[in-house]
């Protein structure tokens, strides 16, 4: 597999390759992961969860920067390619590198499309060739919601592309005892989200007083660094809500579950989303969810888990939160997000997926081709 970022990075697509990776290899496949060096300090070549990780050399975090490590890794993920059976590229700017090394040993090339970087660009005329190109490079494309299949199929007419939802790993993401346990009286909520604009939280902060109007002892914990931390934190004290939201930063994946059991419910105010790992990472710990109307998360969230609102709207997303906070299901939706989780999301159905895909492409003629969206004859 060919991913830009992958952990100790923290994101959804960083979860979901290593996820799927450490699930391949629990079922006895062997797995290589060539990515980018983005953290200093780290080691260039290390065995994690048995996966054996690459990484090389990364100049900056912007669309230069990617392309310029998509094209420093080629030597090493060309070699790898000669002793792998398939060649996966995690997202849009992998294709490249995992495209000529694909193409070098003459193996199967795999393509999944994830984030909202990709949305974000498709509409400009700038990125629509280039996109286009890449969509068409794989052999079989996959997109993490049904929004983003859409969007490559349109910057690429004739070519399937199959939707399909993030993992989680229903037995690490279970509910276990809080982390950051509220006091007396306080109803916590959760919002597990990086500080870039795209994911709304200045609209969670917006909507904190109209949510203390209603609710008594409420806090929130918000879980997650970037750019606008000193911006939100600013906003909170001019709101007078800042006693009310803890910014805990970034932390470790490991950490994640006791953070996420410490809250009542969680919400996810995005402008724009991908299927959210994190959404799905509470769900599987038992919280109801509160999330905006956009890209994927209407596939995973709806009333008998959460709420849905409007993007943008300090007062929707308070009525939501609100209505939960008050609401007498509050726990059942949590035990319903959680058992849909384990049904539909699980790691290892996102593993045995994956896997149905690799082998028809190595042996189409002994394989089910229905197994492949768009040969269904």
């Amino acid at each position: 597999m060919h991913c830009v970022y992958y952990p100790p990075e923290v994101g959804g697509l960083e979860s979901h390759v290593a996820e799927l990776a450490r699930g391949m290899v629990e079922v006895g496949h062997e797995v290589r992961v060539v990515t980018s060096r983005s953290i200093k300090g780290l080691p260039r070549e290390e065995v994690v969860d048995g996966v054996r990780v690459y990484r090389s050399w990364f100049p900056s975090r912007s669309p230069v920067g990617w392309m310029a490590h998509a094209l420093a890794s080629i030597p090493r993920t060309r070699s790898w390619a000669g002793w792998a059976d398939i060649v996966h590229a995690q997202a849009f700017a992998s294709i490249v590198p995992a495209g000529v090394a694909a193409r070098s040993h003459g193996r199967p090339l795999v393509a999944t499309f994830h984030t909202s970087h990709f949305l974000a660009r498709a509409p400009r005329p700038m990125w629509r060739s280039v996109l286009s190109r890449l969509v068409r490079r794989p052999g079989y494309a996959l997109a993490a919601s049904r929004e983003i299949a859409e969007v490559a199929m349109a910057l690429a007419p004739g070519v399937q592309v199959e939707a399909l939802t993030n993992g989680v790993d229903t037995e690490r993401f279970q509910p276990v005892a809080a982390a950051r346990p509220p006091r007396p009286g306080v109803r916590q909520i959760i919002v597990p989200r990086r500080l870039f604009q795209k994911n709304g939280v200045e609209y969670f902060v917006r909507a904190m007083p109209r949510i203390r109007e209603h609710v008594n002892g409420v806090r929130a914990l918000v879980i997650g660094d970037g750019p606008e931390r000193e911006r939100l934190e600013t906003l909170a004290e001019e709101l007078g809500v800042r006693a009310e939201i803890e910014f805990l930063g970034s932390r470790p994946h490991s950490e994640m579950p006791g953070l996420l059991s410490s809250g009542e419910l969680a919400v996810f105010p995005s402008l724009m989303e991908a299927t959210s790992v994190a959404a799905l990472e509470c769900m599987a710990c038992g919280l109801p969810v509160v999330a905006t109307r956009v890209g994927g998360l209407p596939e995973i969230v709806d009333e008998s888990v959460g709420r849905l609102v409007k993007p943008a709207d300090p007062d929707d997303l308070a009525r939501g939160v609100v209505e939960l906070l008050e609401s007498d299901s509050l726990e059942a939706k949590g035990e319903a997000a959680r058992a849909r989780v384990v049904e539909e999301w699980s790691n290892a159905r996102l593993v045995e997926r994956h896997l149905e895909i690799y082998r028809t492409l190595l042996d189409p003629a002994g394989s089910d081709p229905s197994v492949l969206m768009g040969n269904t004859e």
